[in-house]
């Protein structure tokens, strides 16, 4: 062994590196060893590396972090495996939204988080209807009564390496049947843990229309019981009860909230929307995070074959909207893996950190992409997944999910 030499297990050389927590934007190689990130350098010199990935044509950030998909895989009928969710869609960590709760949580940990490449956390379900699959007979949406909240926090203080959060459905659906008290159960789990909580918004599940709630102040009342550091899911839904609604301006109760630092999360999902984007964009309302809400068909067990956007997907869309690459990439990055409080373990290439590390093509051409009604927007770029560094592990993407994009002629 040359003792003048320093030996490194990976080394991926002179990529275009976005990284922002240590605001580094520019071309620098990257070495790898014993799973973690031990030099980031505009040249390494004196070195031999056992694997090397020339990434001239690329560029290199942190592992892309998916804060919203669904991959508890059989149980509910729309999970996805978790490993096509993740690192063959270019992502190392994905977060399950509420597929799991206090009730089915030890098989998702033994079956999901335990077994598969990418790192898998989650927002439990603070009921227990994510257990079932779907009925939409609004049976899966449990009741407040039906909330343990002494088992609930119990089980996130047994496994915070996993548990970062809760998911809460604050939809009219809910509303129309319980009025606020899931939400109100929800604010003390989460005063309980120090954990945020993630609240989806846009009808779900049937409305009990006797009861039925004005779909302009849903969202403004979920709001009120949302403290800092809690998520507003799906903010550019096309939904009347959604962020935006009907309106055509952004409502200060939303200006105000986002002051207070209550975030909003994209999570593309069914119900994106291009017109509300850019309304909100034109604004000045971007999302702190971008998030794909990936899921199977919520009617036939384990099939995606329907599934037609990705987290890659939403960003190139976004920024054909005008966001800027990186800010883009901040919110997959840095962004959630602040919200997941693991900022010095992943959403970084700080050295120490874990070499968890997405390489990515931006891909020029004419690219048709689509919003969840059709809509669509010509985008001169893309964002494509070529490889994936997972704790160390240099893995190419199948990236079977991605279906997002056409070539416009």
């Amino acid at each position: 062994m040359d003792t003048n030499l320093t030996y490194y297990d990976l080394v991926i050389k002179n990529g275009w590196v976005i990284e922002e927590s240590q605001s580094l934007n520019g071309y620098f190689d990257i070495a790898v060893s014993n799973g973690k990130i031990v030099a980031v350098a505009k040249q390494l010199t004196n070195y031999k590396a056992k694997q090397t990935v020339v990434a001239s044509d690329y560029i290199v950030c942190p592992g892309l972090i998916d804060l919203h998909t669904h991959v508890y895989e059989w149980v509910t009928n729309f999970g996805l495996p978790a490993d096509d969710a993740g690192i063959n869609s270019g992502s190392t960590t994905v977060v399950d939204q509420g597929s799991s709760s206090y009730f089915n949580f030890p098989g998702f940990k033994s079956n999901v988080v335990d077994k598969v490449k990418t790192d898998v956390r989650c927002f439990l379900s603070v009921n227990v209807g994510a257990n079932k699959a779907l009925d939409i007979t609004g049976a899966c949406f449990d009741s407040p009564k039906n909330i343990n909240i002494d088992a609930i926090v119990h089980l996130a203080e047994e496994y915070p390496e996993i548990i970062r959060g809760f998911r809460v459905f604050a939809d009219s659906g809910s509303i129309s049947r319980w009025g606020m008290g899931v939400m109100e159960l929800s604010r003390e789990i989460g005063n309980r843990t120090g954990l945020p909580l993630y609240v989806h918004t846009g009808e779900l599940f049937p409305v009990v229309e006797t009861s039925r709630p004005s779909p302009e102040q849903v969202v403004e009342k979920v709001v009120s019981y949302m403290k800092a550091g809690d998520i507003l899911g799906h903010c550019y839904s096309c939904q009347p009860d959604g962020v935006m609604g009907r309106r055509t301006k952004v409502p200060n109760w939303l200006l105000q909230a986002i002051e207070r630092g209550v975030l909003l999360d994209l999570g593309h999902g069914l119900k994106f929307s291009f017109d509300i984007a850019r309304l909100m964009i034109e604004q000045g309302v971007l999302p702190h995070t971008i998030s794909s809400d990936v899921h199977g068909d919520f009617f036939t067990l384990h099939d995606d074959s329907h599934l037609n956007y990705s987290l890659c997907g939403a960003i190139s869309k976004l920024m054909a909207l005008g966001m800027n690459l990186v800010s883009a990439i901040t919110s997959v990055t840095i962004n959630p893996a602040r919200i997941l409080k693991a900022e010095s373990e992943i959403g970084t290439l700080k050295i120490g950190s874990r070499a968890d590390i997405s390489i990515l093509n931006l891909v020029e051409g004419c690219w048709l992409l689509f919003d969840s009604m059709g809509k669509q927007v010509v985008a001169k770029e893309k964002l494509a997944p070529v490889w994936v560094v997972r704790s160390g592990e240099l893995i190419q993407p199948h990236r079977r999910l991605l279906r997002d994009e056409r070539i416009s002629v």
